[in-house]
């Protein structure tokens, strides 16, 4: 990882490290917004490219965790938290709302948010790897 953001020309310091199999590595730069990018568009597509780099090179495959500053975790903290506002403003009004399009790691976090509210459901809509999320209240508050 290290040499590839080299040959880009941006000065990093590069942390690995293994939990239950997956490789997760952390980058550490002054041209972290670089890294990051939009929505963290360019951390994600930073990742697809170190992913098939490795595994390219072994027999079997690995799952890698590429992050840059903690930008997963702030992204992660910011998404349950705009999911619960969404999800009571669902209970409030009884209206569904649509949110996004997200990626497949965010959905994830977002359906993980409100999986627990018995009062909501969640639904992914759309085709690609770039889907929209349905909040649907599934029934009135105080039933």
């Amino acid at each position: 990882m290290q040499g590839l953001l080299q040959r880009l020309g941006i000065e990093t310091e590069v942390e690995g490290s293994i939990k239950e199999g997956d490789i997760y590595l952390e980058v550490k730069s002054d041209d972290g917004g670089i890294l990051i990018g939009k929505h963290g568009r360019t951390l994600d597509s930073l990742q697809i490219i170190i992913s098939r780099m490795v595994n390219k090179q072994i027999k079997k495959p690995v799952r890698i965790v590429l992050d840059v500053a903690g930008y997963k975790k702030r992204r992660a903290d910011s998404l349950e938290k705009m999911a619960g506002r969404l999800g009571e403003n669902v209970k409030r009004t009884g209206k569904e709302v649509t949110i996004g399009p997200f990626n497949a790691h965010d959905r994830r976090i977002i359906h993980i948010a409100l999986k627990e509210d018995l009062s909501l459901k969640t639904e992914s809509l759309g085709e690609g790897d770039w889907k929209k999320i349905k909040i649907i209240p599934t029934r009135q508050e105080g039933e």
